[in-house]
């Protein structure tokens, strides 16, 4: 069993409350879960309006199917990170 993770960070100029935030959280959660068999969930910066920090986590019985999952799964958050309004700042 290979387990790869993720932590990434967005940034969202125009959430001036929590509620803004929660819109992008939500879409970019909702949609990546849907498309892929990933735990995806916020993880730190709940507090921080303009700042949004998912984690995602990928189980499988290879490693390199793993890592080729959680590239998707980047690149998707991603490209769908831009149409909510928010920017991808940090991998790690």
């Amino acid at each position: 069993m290979y387990i790869e993770s993720v932590e990434l960070t967005f940034r969202i100029a125009h959430a001036s409350s929590l509620k803004d935030k929660r819109q992008v959280s939500r879409a970019l959660i909702d949609k990546a879960r849907h498309k892929f068999n990933a735990a995806i969930a916020e993880v730190a910066s709940q507090d921080v309006h303009q700042v949004l920090t998912i984690g995602v986590a990928v189980v499988a019985g290879d490693g390199a199917h793993a890592q080729k999952a959680l590239d998707e799964i980047v690149r998707f958050m991603e490209e769908h990170a831009e149409l909510a309004g928010a920017e991808l700042i940090e991998i790690s």
